[in-house]
Order: structure tokens, then sequence, then C-alpha cells
């Protein structure tokens, strides 16, 4: 379909004109917090005990600690996806629909951080 048709001009774009953009995004991001979640799940289950020092040594692997860190920012990242749609979608006014998004960036950027933090520290050892 060519731009000559209605269809064709927005075929794909949505009323934002990047829509598809956000929908491809929230199914990657579902995809992959649905084989982190399994994973995570299986590496629970197979843990001896669930203390601190059998996690920690569990995090002491590569693997496991980037997986990790996978999991908390593809979760948080499509936690975002889906409550900017809600705000986007039920906050009218503008001002209040900028400081919404503007909040919710602001923590979903300090969740990851901080969970990225743990990981981290207890990854290389620390306390």
């Amino acid at each position: 379909m060519g731009n000559g048709t209605s269809i064709g001009r927005v075929r794909g774009k949505g009323s934002a004109h990047n829509g598809a953009h956000h929908w491809l995004l929230f199914r990657y991001t579902s995809v992959g917090s649905l084989l982190l979640t399994v994973w995570f799940g299986a590496s629970l289950v197979m843990m001896p005990s669930l203390n601190y020092v059998a996690v920690r040594e569990w995090l002491l692997s590569p693997v496991a600690a980037t997986a990790m860190a996978l999991f908390i920012v593809v979760n948080i990242w499509h936690a975002q996806l889906g409550l900017r749609v809600v705000i986007e979608d039920y906050v009218h006014e503008e001002g209040n629909k900028f400081a919404s998004l503007l909040a919710l960036n602001l923590i979903c950027f300090a969740a990851a951080a901080f969970g990225l933090f743990c990981v981290i520290r207890l990854a290389l050892g620390g306390a």
C-alpha cells in the first residue's frame, strides 16, 4: 500500500507516529522477561539453600550475575513501557502527564540502578 490510500498513510504509525516501535519493544521485553523469569525460578529451585551465603556464592558466577542484571533491567524496562501507556492514555492534562512520565522514568532509573548496584556488589564478593 502506498501513501495514496488512507491505510497506507497510517500503517504502522498510530496516532503518535511511532506505535509499532513501542509495541515491538513491549513484546520483546515480555519475551525476555518470560525467559529470564523461568531461568530465575529454576535457579532458585536448584539452589541447595536460600540463605545469604548461598545466594552470594551463586552470584559469584559471571553467568548468573549477568543473567540477574538482565533480569532486573528487562523487567523494569517492561514495567516502564506498560506504565507509560497507562499514563499517556489516562492522564489528560499536559502538565500532569509530563510530571507523571518524568516521575516514572526517574523511579525506574533509580530502581534499575539500585538493583544493578546490589548485583555488582554481591558478584564482587561484597558483604
